[in-house]
């Protein structure tokens, strides 16, 4: 593959004064999606992509293989409400994964087909909640990948539509009121209400009645007078008593907690109480059958804590650790089981992003055993019956078990799988070891190496990381992992700082002013990938998307000698306009602001953008970008895009994928299995990996 002739992109002499050091932006036009010169250029980059990768050996061969692996399927755990069972899933034909209940009489019948909603495949289901007495269902759905989500309620019994479109209610829980007809919510202000360019951000929690106007009829509860990046969370007890109320600004790893007593105030005005207001910790609060309320924090335990306390005075110094903070586990979920002579708690951890579940003494902590467990994976949350019982039921993954259910009997204390994905396909054999490697300042990394048992010599490798937002990677069933390590590959995922693999002290390690820690630990895994002899530095791609989008970009801008290939996606690469778009200001706890001096610095000391340097031979490069993409704009690649092509000197290929009626997160099989097919057959070529 050689360099391919680039469409023009006229640079602008742009410059900004910021804080005294100037700023060049040679490429603003570009951040205009519906500019006329704009869309000639995407129209351009688009011929080009076609052109490069269409005839890429070992396409078809490779898109039958992915399908193959997808048709796997999935299920999710069982949600149980008054004899009701709700959960979803996947058959190999589907595109998405549907809800289901079981009645009952032990009657299947279909929910939500997002399908059937939208035979185009671009509606997804984004929520779904069931009422406590499994009579009512709240769900939300968004169209073209906008993720705008519209919340409904339906009738579980006869599927009818109760209520909805809503609007405004993006990233919103649902907290059901007992009987059914009245919720709390979050939604935003309507866009007349809030200054211009601010429509996605001022939310409230609302109570809402179901059948009524909600822009006339909703009783506001909480968050006036708050910052407009406030984000919020609801619950109520399952015998409606308390309402727990979160709020965090952006996505800060913070939050002020609330408490109300709806039994001596009212739901239309809850007398929320303040249990954690201003500290630097994140805390959440649920009120258990027993009456405790049951307080799970890293408050003073970065790898978090579960307390137990009165839920009528549960401030700080009222509570009693009932499960300590581990020194090499990180605690993640809880579950109680109390229909036992001696009831249980049972507690989920990751360690070094490996899952598993011990069992408590309910009482007083004390450990008592473990869950059995089918092998190093990934735990998903564990779910008791809101009665209570003896049952437990967790998701199970790893890199070769597709997604499947199992349940835990706390009286024979044996595990079993109860619902596997439904459809049948044979995996390759995988070896995968977690290594442990040295970042540049000292720190102890790990990552997960997968390759084909017995290979040896250097292969075509590509190494996947995120580094950011608390979000831990942990091994799971890819079809991507799965193609690339069958046809000779190794595949790496790095856990790097940035992620909350150890912790929030690991999290708070790779943010901010030690942002530069994350490029660190990636470029130490791939130096380790190499020394080990499992690659070469012209064997060796990187692929990341969004946050992961940052890390690749700033990995190809600072280390362009140790990478043949990069994938990124959705990403963070102007990282000095970053605020202005998207849902850039709440992510300013993560990143900073280039309103700061300081915190100036620490953004233009890495901001993929403006570290294009021109006579640079930058590695291959394909930007994967979604038109509706509401929560990184895909200007920041276009941007980067155009900067790379003018400024290398190699003839490694620089492509952008735009796609359109997707956005940042959920997207159909069929749309998953072209995408995929599109970056591995890239890296593939670029790395000498044989696909054919």
């Amino acid at each position: 593959m050689s360099r391919p002739p680039y469409p023009p992109a006229p640079r602008q002499d742009i410059v900004d004064e910021l804080h005294g050091r100037r700023v060049a932006d040679p490429y603003r036009w570009l951040e205009d999606r519906d500019d006329p010169d704009t869309r000639a250029w995407l129209d351009a980059q688009d011929a080009l992509f076609h052109r490069v990768v269409d005839d890429l050996p070992g396409r078809d061969r490779l898109r039958k293989r992915l399908g193959e692996l997808l048709a796997a399927g999935s299920v999710g755990s069982p949600v149980w409400r008054g004899g009701r069972r709700f959960f979803t899933r996947r058959a190999a034909d589907q595109e998405h994964p549907v809800l289901y209940t079981v009645d009952p009489g032990g009657t299947e019948r279909v929910l939500i087909d997002p399908v059937a909603l939208d035979p185009e495949g671009t509606t997804t289901l984004d929520m779904w909640q069931p009422d406590k007495e499994g009579r009512r269902l709240a769900y939300k759905v968004s169209h073209g990948g906008d993720e705008e989500a519209l919340l409904y309620v339906i009738d579980v019994e006869t599927g009818e539509r109760v209520e909805g479109p809503i609007d405004r209610s993006r990233e919103s829980s649902v907290a059901w009121l007992p009987g059914g007809e009245a919720y709390y919510y979050a939604r935003r202000l309507s866009p007349d209400r809030v200054p211009e360019g601010e429509a996605q951000y001022h939310r409230r929690v609302y109570l809402h009645r179901v059948g009524t106007d909600p822009d006339a009829d909703d009783v506001l509860v909480f968050g006036e007078g708050r910052d407009k990046t406030d984000y919020y969370g609801a619950g109520v007890s399952r015998d409606g008593r308390w309402l727990t109320v979160t709020a965090s600004q952006g996505t800060a790893p913070r939050n002020d907690l609330f408490v109300a007593d709806l039994a001596a105030s009212s739901p239309e005005r809850p007398e929320l109480r303040p249990v954690q207001v201003g500290v630097d910790a994140s805390t959440g609060l649920y009120v258990g059958r027993d009456g405790r309320a049951y307080i799970f924090t890293d408050l003073d335990a970065p790898r978090s804590r579960l307390c137990v306390a009165d839920p009528a005075d549960p401030a700080p110094g009222n509570w009693r650790t009932l499960i300590p903070q581990d020194d090499e586990a990180v605690l993640t979920d809880f579950a109680i089981l109390d229909d036992l002579d001696r009831p249980v708690l049972l507690a989920g951890w990751t360690r070094h992003a490996l899952s598993e579940i011990t069992v408590h003494d309910l009482a007083t902590g004390e450990r008592i055993g473990e869950v059995p467990v089918p092998g190093l994976g990934s735990i998903g949350g564990i779910v008791e019956r809101p009665e209570g019982g003896h049952e437990a039921w967790f998701g199970y993954t790893d890199n070769v078990t597709p997604s499947s259910v199992l349940r835990y009997d706390a009286r024979t204390g044996e595990t079993s799988l109860w619902a596997s994905a439904p459809g049948s396909v044979e995996v390759p054999d995988l070896d995968t070891r977690q290594v442990a490697y040295t970042s540049r300042d000292g720190t102890t990394v790990r990552m997960l190496v997968i390759s084909r048992p017995g290979s040896t010599g250097p292969r075509p490798a590509i190494l996947y990381g995120y580094g950011g937002f608390n979000i831990s990677l942990t091994p799971a069933y890819s079809a991507s992992i799965l193609a690339w390590v069958e046809a000779g590959g190794v595949y790496a995922v790095a856990n790097l700082r940035g992620g909350s693999e150890e912790g929030e002290e690991w999290h708070r390690a790779g943010m901010r002013d030690r942002k530069q820690n994350v490029f660190d630990d990636f470029h130490a895994a791939a130096e380790r990938l190499i020394a080990d002899g499992l690659t070469t530095a012209d064997r060796l791609a990187i692929s990341g998307g969004s946050n992961g989008g940052l890390l690749v970009g700033a990995a190809l801008t600072q280390r362009p000698d140790l990478y043949r290939a990069v994938v990124c996606s959705a990403p963070l690469l102007d990282m000095i306009r970053y605020e202005r778009f998207g849902l850039g200001q709440v992510w300013t706890d993560e990143y900073g602001t280039v309103a700061d001096p300081e915190e100036f610095g620490w953004l233009r000391a890495y901001s993929p953008y403006h570290h294009v340097a021109e006579g640079t031979a930058y590695p291959a490069t394909l930007f994967t970008v979604f038109d509706s993409d509401s929560r990184v704009d895909p200007l920041h690649a276009r941007k980067m895009c155009a900067a790379l092509q003018h400024a290398t000197s190699s003839d490694a290929p620089v492509l952008l994928r735009n796609e359109t009626e997707v956005g940042h997160s959920s997207r159909s099989v069929s749309r998953s299995v072209n995408l995929m097919t599109d970056t591995l057959s890239f890296l593939a070529s670029q790395t000498g990996l044989d696909l054919t």
